[in-house]
């Protein structure tokens, strides 16, 4: 699994575990619904600030979402 993919993975489990809806996410890091959608599919190269939109959304710091990733 390529790297994209784990990351959305990880965020997709992350925004589950708070019981939001990839637009309640969205909604709370200024995001797009569907760049919810492609990033968690793993269909599109988050950024940096993308990365720190989401885990401000998600209520933790952004190197929380990359825990237990692994390259």
């Amino acid at each position: 699994m390529d790297i994209s993919k784990k990351l959305g993975a990880r965020i997709q489990k992350l925004r589950q575990d708070k019981g939001l809806s990839q637009e309640d996410l969205a909604f709370e890091s200024d995001l797009h619904r569907t760049y919810i959608s492609h990033v968690e599919r793993g269909s599109r190269n988050i950024t940096v600030i993308g990365l720190c939109k989401i885990a401000k959304g998600l209520g933790i710091k952004p190197s929380d979402v990359l825990e237990g990733i692994r390259l």
